[in-house]
């Protein structure tokens, strides 16, 4: 089994966080003027430029190594079903050799980016349960 870089926990972190930016709609009142209290704390759960979910996620990422970021990257690939676990060394080669300065918005451009890390993990043999990261064997 290979060895990943970067640990079971930072990637079940940004699997909750990745959530909490799914979950997130297109702005729909630009010009909101109105209290958060009155129109049932709506404007939360949309999608603005300067979202603290998306700050966080980046300010995460790019605290990462490279080796890190890079194995990130492979991770969502297989999970994604771009390779298997027999070719990790393939996926993260590919990931080392388009490795940029623009990872956390990458990943943050994948729908489905939670879902991929977790069936990553998967494949690693280790699971993603009720928030919690915990080895399966």
């Amino acid at each position: 089994m290979p060895e990943l870089t970067i640990s079971a926990e930072q990637v079940g972190y940004l699997i909750e966080k990745a959530r909490e930016f799914d979950a997130k709609d297109e702005l729909t009142d630009v010009a909101s003027g109105s209290n958060a209290s009155d129109d049932r704390m709506i404007d939360v759960l949309e999608d603005h430029a300067d979202d603290p979910v998306v700050r966080e996620i980046t300010g995460f990422i790019n605290a990462m190594s490279v080796d890190e970021q890079i194995d990130l990257v492979a991770l969502m690939w297989l999970g994604r079903g771009d390779g298997s676990i027999d070719e990790w060394d393939s996926l993260r080669a590919e990931a080392a050799r388009n490795h940029n300065n623009r990872t956390a918005g990458y990943l943050l451009g994948e729908p489905l980016l939670s879902d991929f890390l977790a069936e990553g993990l998967d494949e690693f043999g280790l699971t993603w349960n009720d928030e919690r990261t915990t080895s399966a064997g």
